[in-house]
């Protein structure tokens, strides 16, 4: 079975996100002065052979892309 997992890395709350300074103020400048907060992360796509769900999680807990000391993450699991 072919399975599709969408990832997404986000930096952990309790860190500071130099992205989130330097994006939030140009919010402002482009008028979206109601934007009080903003975080940046990363998204992954990708597909996984594998020959049941339970594997395929298993596939993604060993060849995640996140730095789980600086990033949290949820997926989502797909079969195609």
């Amino acid at each position: 079975m072919i399975f599709t997992a969408a990832t997404d890395m986000m930096l952990r709350p309790e860190l500071v996100d130099l992205q989130r300074k330097a994006v939030l103020p140009g919010l402002g400048h482009l008028g979206l002065n109601q934007a009080d907060d903003v975080r940046i992360g990363k998204l992954s796509n990708m597909q996984l052979e594998a020959e049941n769900e339970e594997i395929s999680r298993d596939k993604i807990s060993n060849k995640l892309l996140a730095n789980l000391i600086m990033e949290s993450f949820t997926y989502e699991l797909r079969q195609r």
